[in-house]
């Protein structure tokens, strides 16, 4: 009889994850690797987020904080929801976690149960299901095509919600796409959930900072007030702040969703590094002059990687608003045979057989729910991208 629970056979480790494991593995028995499959920015944390760092343990801030969080980070978080987002939070309604993916997982585990529904737009961040299902919860996919941008339309949600929908989850800038709603779409979304006062959204907004060409972002509860009341908006330092490895992610929302969160949290990890709350609040409350830099450096290796991938046969990719994703389609090579001879039926076949054969590494599309795609993170050297993008057109024209 096995030991592990049950409720672990309904779900499965990060792909993305597993990728990137893989490509460090083939790395470290000597294969010359590409990897393209990590979510996190290849810019160094800034230095004053890191001397901020250092002064807090010499101050001895290295004792326990509380559960939700430092006063100083929550007041730094609360003034920057104001600040950039228009948007009006006490310290009670504010909570801090190790990293988003926590701060998820504590809104879900205190609110799904077995019969209530959690409305994702596909393709979705892998681990948005895996949660759902982990709290008993039941995901309902809203396929989003490269015709409407990877946007979830306001006639798709319409048609997903029932009588036992709990959360829409909103992710703009997109995991894995890069697709992000303009506060106009954002209204049209927010126009079809006023009409169903039992639902809440959660609006993941950790690409916030990542957008190119003049997009102007915008959150839901920012773009329609009315329904700040039933919104949990996250966010984090990970992606804009360099800061993946800190284990800073943050919600706001009302005081009876973040008093359970906090509960939940306080019986399982208590609170995040008191170290990396410090170093949050200089990155929340610090200057963002750098973000240009890296944005236009971010947008030049998007433009490279999307005008590189559309003249390789039987690729296409959309030009994303955001984040540092691309995700092309393969539909164009599937059913061709790869040059080991594996016919390829599959966007699974089709990256197995490009890391097989060229040594680069992506995520197949079906580990984020749409099919035949796949996944890049240009966040990487801009000629490590060159040299990945002519492996790729090497492989696509070796196809037969």
């Amino acid at each position: 009889m096995s030991i592990i629970a049950e409720r672990l056979s309904a779900i499965k480790p990060s792909p993305t994850i597993a990728v990137t494991t893989k490509a460090n593995e083939l790395k470290a028995a000597g294969r010359d690797v590409i990897g393209l499959g990590a979510g996190e920015p290849d810019f160094d944390t800034p230095a004053h987020i890191c001397e901020a760092a250092a002064e807090a343990m010499k101050r001895g801030e290295t004792r326990y904080t509380p559960v939700a969080g430092t006063v100083a980070l929550r007041k730094a978080i609360a003034a920057k929801l104001k600040r950039e987002n228009d948007l009006d939070y006490a310290l009670n309604e504010i909570s801090v976690g190790c990293g988003g993916k926590q701060t998820i997982y504590n809104a879900m585990m205190a609110t799904v149960e077995p019969g209530t529904e959690v409305i994702i737009p596909t393709p979705y961040w892998v681990s948005y299901p895996d949660i759902t299902l982990l709290c008993g919860g039941t995901p309902v996919f809203v396929p989003c095509t490269a015709e409407t941008g990877f946007k979830m339309t306001p006639n798709a949600l319409e048609r997903a919600i029932t009588y036992r929908t709990r959360w829409v989850i909103l992710n703009s800038p997109s995991n894995p796409t890069g697709a992000a709603y303009s506060a106009d779409e954002l209204a049209a979304l927010a126009h079809v959930l006023m009409a169903h006062p039992h639902v809440w959204v959660m609006s993941d907004d950790i690409y916030e900072h990542l957008v190119y060409d003049g997009f102007k972002f915008a959150t839901i509860a920012q773009v329609e007030p009315r329904l700040k009341n039933r919104t949990l908006t996250l966010n984090g330092v990970s992606k804009a702040f360099s800061m993946t490895g800190w284990r800073v992610g943050y919600a706001a929302g009302p005081a009876e969703l973040i008093s359970a969160m906090n509960t939940l949290q306080s019986q399982s990890t208590t609170h995040t590094s008191s170290i990396s709350q410090a170093a949050a609040v200089a990155a929340l409350n610090g200057p963002l002059d750098f973000l240009a830099e890296r944005n236009a450096l971010f947008q030049e290796r998007r433009d490279l990687v999307v005008a590189r991938l559309n003249d390789c046969p039987g690729l296409s990719v959309n030009k994303p608003e955001g984040a540092f994703y691309v995700y092309p389609s393969c539909a164009g090579v599937i059913g061709k045979t790869a040059p080991s001879g594996k016919r390829i039926e599959t966007d699974e076949d089709f990256v197995t057989e490009l890391l097989e054969a060229e040594g680069v590494a992506a995520v197949h599309g079906a580990a984020f729910g749409l099919s035949p795609y796949f996944r890049i993170s240009y966040a990487t050297a801009t000629q490590t991208l060159e040299e990945a993008c002519t492996r790729i057109r090497r492989f696509c024209e070796s196809l037969t």
